[in-house]
C-alpha cells in the first residue's frame, strides 16, 4: 500500500483554510501517517470498521484541537487504509 495522503477539496474550504491549503494538507497527512503506524503496530485482529475508527481517533489526537474538531474526512478513504492494515498491506 502506498503512503496514505489527505487531499482537501478547495471548493469545500473557507477563506482561511484556502490560504492554508498546502500546510493544512501536510499536517493532516502527517497525522494520518503517524496514526496508521500506531494502529498497525497495535493491530490485534479487529474488524475493518473498528480499525477505521481507531485511525480517525488517532489522527485527531495528532492534530491541534481546533483542527481536529473541524476535521471531517471521507471515511471511505480511512476505511481503505484500515482494510490495508487488516490485510497486512500497510506499513
Amino acid at each position: 500500500m502506498s503512503e496514505p495522503h489527505v487531499t482537501l477539496d478547495p471548493d469545500g474550504l473557507g477563506p482561511t483554510e484556502r490560504k492554508l491549503h498546502g500546510p493544512l494538507e501536510d499536517q493532516l497527512t502527517s497525522a494520518l501517517r503517524a496514526a496508521t503506524e500506531r494502529v498497525r503496530e497495535q493491530y490485534a485482529g479487529e474488524p475493518v470498521e473498528q480499525v477505521c475508527q481507531q485511525l480517525l481517533d488517532e489522527t485527531r489526537r495528532g492534530l491541534h484541537p481546533d483542527i481536529a474538531h473541524g476535521f471531517t474526512p471521507h471515511m471511505d478513504e480511512f476505511c481503505r487504509v484500515a482494510a490495508a492494515i487488516v490485510d497486512g498491506r500497510a506499513g
